[in-house]
């Protein structure tokens, strides 16, 4: 007699949905890559002032344009959200407040984010676009 075998039955409420843990897991971690390769370029950039000035200042010429303007503007985006759902992990791991409140403080981290990002982004895009 033939055995059919199926697959395991899966227990209720393991699907994971993708809710704000996840969105900050992720958001950090993509932050997280884009720091670093903007330090990695930043230093092979400095470098280039020990090698050779002039090509360092041809350099950093090319970087005053406005897309580069935009690229800072995500980068200060990127380190503002980075630190601020740093601190938020930081309260998770290390206080029973925060895995209780860890839905709430994404949402405290995002706030902060947008209020971070309204005091730049208007200047700065004054300044990159020839405003001020």
């Amino acid at each position: 007699m033939a055995r059919r075998f199926s697959a395991p039955k899966r227990p209720a409420g393991t699907v994971y949905r993708g809710r704000e843990g996840m969105w900050s897991w992720v958001l950090h971690r993509i932050t997280g890559v884009g720091i670093y390769f903007f330090l990695l370029v930043h230093i092979l950039d400095t470098a280039l002032v020990r090698v050779s000035p002039e090509a360092y200042n041809a350099v950093i010429a090319q970087y005053k344009n406005p897309i580069m303007g935009l690229g800072e503007l995500a980068l200060v985006a990127a380190i503002g959200f980075h630190a601020l759902n740093g601190l938020r992990i930081i309260l998770i791991d290390f206080t029973g407040f925060g895995t209780r409140h860890q839905k709430a403080m994404f949402y405290i981290v995002l706030a902060l984010w947008v209020v971070l990002l309204l005091g730049f982004a208007p200047r700065h895009l004054m300044h990159v676009f020839g405003g001020a």
